[in-house]
């Protein structure tokens, strides 16, 4: 149990940023900053997000299902489509959700391990069943 308290291996958070970079930075940009109208903003709302047990599964649904649908952020609205990376294996889409948990300044939820990924990727959504869940996560969210 004490190595949970650890901070998060320094290969496991290069592997996340470099996952980050090669499949989310297209669309979310650099610093997961999102583009505006297009693409949601990911810094400093992951972390929040995965701070609660149902935020948790939250967006661990949405790397590996899929997102499609109208979607509020803050007081913009963006329609799109979020890709299913399901190819990734537990650990990499581990260390990425833990990359953007950490983002914008290193701080974060507890991490996600392989093991969490493994129970999330037994639940097969539709990208718009993934978007129809993510009302009830995001109104809990805490104030930023």
């Amino acid at each position: 149990m004490a190595c949970l308290s650890l901070p998060m291996a320094p290969a496991m958070a290069d592997e996340g940023a470099a996952l980050y970079q090669s499949h989310c930075a297209m669309c979310h940009m650099d610093g997961a900053q999102g583009q505006p109208g297009r693409v949601p903003p990911l810094a400093g709302r992951m972390g929040r997000l995965s701070a609660t047990g149902e935020g948790r599964r939250y967006v661990a649904a949405v790397l590996l299902n899929g997102m499609m649908g109208r979607i509020m952020v803050g007081d913009e609205t963006y329609a799109g489509f979020m890709p299913v990376f399901r190819m990734l294996s537990d650990t990499q889409v581990a260390a990425t959700l833990n990359h953007l948990a950490r983002l914008p300044d290193g701080a974060g939820a507890a991490p996600y391990t392989a093991a969490d990924i493994a129970a999330a990727r037994m639940e097969k959504l539709s990208p718009p069943a993934v978007t129809d869940r993510r009302t009830m996560p995001e109104a809990r969210l805490p104030p930023p």
